[in-house]
């Protein structure tokens, strides 16, 4: 047996239950996390390979646009908080701000209260990037779930928010 098949079907037990005097198996369903880690694997490896196709799109490479990402939830940040958010070394981080300055993503501001801080601030361009991706994004997720009815999607919502509490 495939170790993927028994991880597959390893949630289904059996356990023995007495009624009126006579030993019968009965099935039973047991919560599997090894089964719920792979599904969520096989769904966040699904999800990132079709995030990469779509930024082949917009000329931004995936450290580019997770950089660019944090960039716009965060705010403007310097080389090293963009770093450590990223967990990226900070020569690493400047490559990418470099490049995405030179696209007209970002641009290097300097701080008012303290000239020898350099804190990156996101351009139009780069929040339309965003905005644009995340409309690929959705699409793509649309198709995906088309076969989930309302209540189904509804549910799926809220159990990710509720996983997503606890992160």
């Amino acid at each position: 047996m495939s170790k993927k098949s028994h991880i597959i079907f390893r949630d289904t037990k059996y356990k023995r239950v007495e009624i009126y005097g006579e030993i019968v198996m009965e099935q039973t369903k047991e919560i599997n996390i090894e089964k719920m880690e792979l599904l969520l694997r096989t769904v966040c490896f699904n999800i990132k390979k079709k995030g990469r196709e779509i930024l082949q799109d917009f000329n931004i490479t995936p450290p580019q646009f997770d950089a660019l990402q944090v960039l716009v939830d965060e705010g403007e940040l310097t080389i090293g908080d963009l770093s450590s958010k990223l967990f990226l070394a900070p020569s690493t981080i400047t490559y990418l701000v470099d490049r995405m300055e030179k696209n007209c993503l970002v641009v290097r501001v300097r701080d008012d209260k303290d000239r020898r801080s350099v804190k990156i601030k996101v351009e139009d361009k780069g929040f339309k990037l965003i905005d644009e991706v995340v409309k690929r994004r959705c699409t793509y997720l649309e198709e995906t779930t088309k076969k989930m009815n309302l209540n189904d999607k509804i549910k799926l919502t809220d159990y990710l928010e509720m996983m997503t509490s606890t992160l």
